[in-house]
């Protein structure tokens, strides 16, 4: 993986996030809250995964472990 792929799944990530929140908030006007959480879940669990794995990656780069190419 390289930096520019990196920094593409980050962004991924944090429009996952934002994508969730817009979900929950515009189905909670006409739908009620537990069915507003289930809608938004899968792209909030999507990003939590995507962050964990940056999360990860990041750290076995740090390591030394697994280096994040610079190309």
């Amino acid at each position: 993986m390289n930096r520019d792929r990196f920094v593409q799944l980050s962004f991924l990530a944090f429009g996952l996030i934002l994508v969730s929140f817009v979900v929950m908030g515009t189905s909670r006007i006409f739908l009620p809250y537990d069915v507003a959480r289930l809608l938004a879940a899968p792209t909030f669990f999507a990003a939590f995964g995507l962050v964990g794995y940056l999360f990860v990656r990041a750290t076995l780069s740090f390591l030394g472990v697994v280096p994040i190419e610079e190309t």
